[in-house]
């Protein structure tokens, strides 16, 4: 099966790693996520929307009642001490909630952003709101093909494809390995579909049928994730080749890791290299439409060292109409060379403290910069010889002046960005590209002891609570730009410690925030996913909670089906798993992506366990399927399930069964009515039209009950309508056909 129907079932065999203690805490977390209409903690959690220390409903308060309008507020008993935890946790989940809505909201608005520089892969927003796995759609395997220019190595890997099934593209970043490899598919492959797999997928998982390939179908894994070397290599390679073959499909795999010692011989593993930069950039600027003399001038003007990626963005961008002399100044050398030249001259504490500052803080104004750069220098004072008494009188009157050394600095400049009816100054690099070339060359020529002062200095900022989230989204943007050149130093000395809260919520944020801006950039989407499923298997249900919050933003929409595996793994074990569930599925409708990677395999899971006796598993589906299904959108208010009703037809039958399963549930009923009808309401503020909608939606909640179930429905339905007339008036017409569609299909 490919990547999204693969997440119909929701199996997910990676290893779970233990609790450390029955009564584990639930740790702060960040991300994202909607709001919610409630908590949910299981049978005996506080319901939605109730007072701190209220008694949990019991079935009499529910639906054993149906036609009462009363809350069942009686003499609470007295609470325990687990009942008292249990609510503190739920209330902790619901404030958190919020804190991860404000997040993703915010990156996903800053892609829409003209002023926001991001300076990484291609921060387009529709690029950014589409996953990265699943069948390929045929306008981008297209548009992919139209264009592709064969680097030598091509004929090679053709005929490695042809004889055993398999190859693997090794070659590094910016090569064009992901175009390559659909080139390949295409080449070899007996049909039209292309499907691109998760970059997660082991070669266990590409052998034992956990892909299930299909005849005349070319597969694609893009920038696999390093396994180790293992002694069984070669015969794992040989299985997978095996069943590829065995099905009469196609695989390539691209990575970045060259084979340690022998190459394994069951698989040819080609060594990929771009094709001829002026060749890509003739093609592309050919099929623009654009005049010989414009094509010949713009590779004349081509610098040195431009990756295949490179050149295909600035193709486009003089396809469009730029100067070509004004679009290479940002690419390969030209982009590099001012910034080395600036680094080449000798230069002072306060001027490495400068760029630096930028690299991290981009975007803020003077006061807010000057006071982030007094800061970072007192970090790393020690990575400096003691100052001369002239040197020291020299840097005393640069710092009494920072805005006249800012200024004759050539690496940045000014731009006034608009702050409602006023303008506000913003310091950011002279070009964008700068950003990313100045963090290279800071790795580069600054020490460790320096390296240590900046993370201290930055763990600091973060670690005070008076840090926003544009702030946020600034350090996570250079972390991700310094990512390709010092992994291991972003991944030890930053993202694992924020994650473990080191650096309170603000950090965990953070930490999420890095991940998303790498999903920006095709080389470094599979870097975060494997980042964020190590945090998923960590002992530490911090590290764990801030997992759960990378799956349900960017990452999630990314990635899809490794972010339901991973929560569903998580679901009941504290890490606000379910709630990460409900933000993903908000960020998959706002994005228009397929919100039935979410409810296909949640909705197999409580299929499948409906008739088992409660368990721990058991409780956690109901409870993430329940939190879901109420979820509301933080910008309109309505739930989520409402706007997925009408803006995607498709998943009525699922969201219908996801329902029918929670209101089968006696503990959990009355929440479910109290969401159902809340839904239903809210249809009309969705669409002109609602009352298809609400048709589909009660049929797919009738065909879903159990026999004979719908009249109690109707019953516990009415007096969830009776509650909520307490606060307005509720839409009769609409509910008059949603509840006659419930009943109709027991006819």
């Amino acid at each position: 099966m490919d990547e999204q129907a693969s997440a119909q079932t929701g199996r997910d065999d990676a290893p779970d790693a233990p609790d450390p203690a029955e009564s584990e805490r639930q740790a702060p977390q960040p991300g994202t996520g909607p709001t919610t209409s409630g908590t949910e903690t299981g049978s005996t959690g506080p319901t939605p929307g109730t007072a701190p220390g209220e008694p949990p409903r019991t079935p009499e308060d529910s639906d054993e009642t149906p036609d009462s309008d009363s809350d069942g507020t009686g003499d609470a008993p007295e609470r325990t001490t687990a009942e008292e935890a249990a609510d503190d946790n739920a209330r902790a989940d619901s404030a958190n909630q919020v804190h991860h809505n404000n997040v993703n909201q915010y990156f996903l608005g800053a892609l829409d952003a003209p002023e926001m520089h991001f300076g990484i892969g291609a921060a387009d927003s529709a690029h950014a709101r589409r996953r990265a796995v699943g069948r390929l759609d045929a306008g981008e395997a297209d548009a992919v093909l139209a264009s592709y220019v064969e680097p030598d190595c091509f004929e090679e890997a053709v005929t490695a494809l042809q004889r055993d099934g398999v190859v693997v593209l090794v070659g590094p970043s910016g090569t064009g390995k992901r175009a390559g490899a659909v080139a390949l598919v295409a080449t070899v492959a007996e049909g039209s579909d292309y499907v691109v797999l998760s970059p997660g997928r082991s070669l266990e998982e590409l052998a034992n049928g956990r892909v299930e390939f299909t005849k005349g179908v070319g597969y694609v894994l893009l920038d696999r994730m390093h396994e180790g070397t293992t002694a069984t290599a070669d015969f794992d390679w040989r299985r997978v080749r095996d069943t590829v073959r065995e099905h009469g499909a196609h695989l390539v795999v691209t990575t970045v890791h060259e084979p340690q010692g022998r190459a394994p011989e069951a698989v040819r593993h080609v060594a990929w290299r771009a094709p001829d930069p002026a060749a890509v950039l003739r093609v592309r600027l050919t099929r623009a439409r654009c005049v010989p003399e414009t094509v010949e001038r713009a590779a004349q003007l081509m610098p040195e060292g431009c990756r295949t990626a490179e050149v295909v963005a600035a193709a486009e961008r003089i396809g469009a109409g730029a100067e070509a002399d004004v679009v290479w100044k940002e690419y390969g050398s030209n982009a590099a060379a001012p910034v080395r030249e600036w680094f080449a001259a000798e230069r002072t504490p306060q001027e490495w403290a400068e760029v630096t500052t930028l690299a991290f803080v981009t975007g803020a104004g003077f006061r807010d910069f000057e006071t982030c750069q007094q800061r970072l220098e007192r970090h790393v004072a020690r990575a400096f010889a003691e100052p001369t008494e002239e040197e020291a009188a020299e840097a005393a009157r640069r710092a009494a002046d920072r805005r006249l050394a800012l200024a004759r600095n050539a690496l940045v400049t000014v731009e006034e960005r608009e702050n409602g009816a006023l303008t506000r100054t913003a310091l950011v690099f002279a070009h964008q590209q700068h950003r990313a070339w100045v963090l290279r060359e800071l790795w580069t020529m600054r020490s460790t002891v320096y390296w240590d002062g900046v993370r201290d200095w930055l763990t600091e900022l973060l670690s005070d609570g008076r840090t926003d989230l544009e702030l946020q989204l600034s350090i996570a943007q250079g972390l991700a730009l310094l990512t390709p050149s010092a992994f291991e130093e972003v991944v030890q000395n930053y993202l694992h410690p924020w994650a473990s809260g080191v650096a309170g919520p603000a950090g965990q944020s953070t930490a999420t925030l890095v991940l998303h801006c790498m999903c920006l950039d095709e080389s470094l989407a599979a870097v975060a996913l494997g980042v964020a499923r190590d945090w998923s298997r960590s002992y530490d249900p911090v590290v764990r909670s801030t997992a759960t919050a990378a799956f349900s933003g960017q990452l999630g929409v990314r990635f899809p089906t490794d972010a339901v595996h991973t929560l569903l793994r998580l679901t009941g074990r504290g890490a606000g798993a379910a709630f990460a569930l409900a933000g993903l599925v908000a960020v998959l409708a706002e994005c228009r992506q397929d919100t039935g990677a979410v409810f296909r395999p949640l909705a197999y899971r409580l299929r499948a366990q409906r008739d088992l006796p409660a368990d721990r598993s058991k409780e956690g589906v109901l409870d993430a399927a329940l939190t879901v299904l109420r979820a509301r959108d933080a910008r309109t208010g309505r739930p989520v399930c409402a706007d997925v009703l009408v803006h995607s037809p498709a998943q009525t039958e699922k969201v219908g069964e996801l329902w029918a399963g929670v209101l089968g549930n006696l503990p959990r009923r009355r929440r479910a009515l109290d969401g159902l009808y809340a839904t239903v309401a809210a249809l009309p503020s969705a669409c002109e039209n609602p009352d298809p909608a609400a048709v589909r939606l009660g049929t797919a909640v009738g065909t879903a009950l159990r026999p004979h179930e719908g009249p109690a429905l109707r019953a516990g339905f009415e007096a969830a309508v009776r509650r909520a007339e307490r606060t307005g008036p509720a839409p009769t017409h609409l509910i008059h056909l949603f509840l006659d569609a419930v009943l109709s299909t027991e006819e």
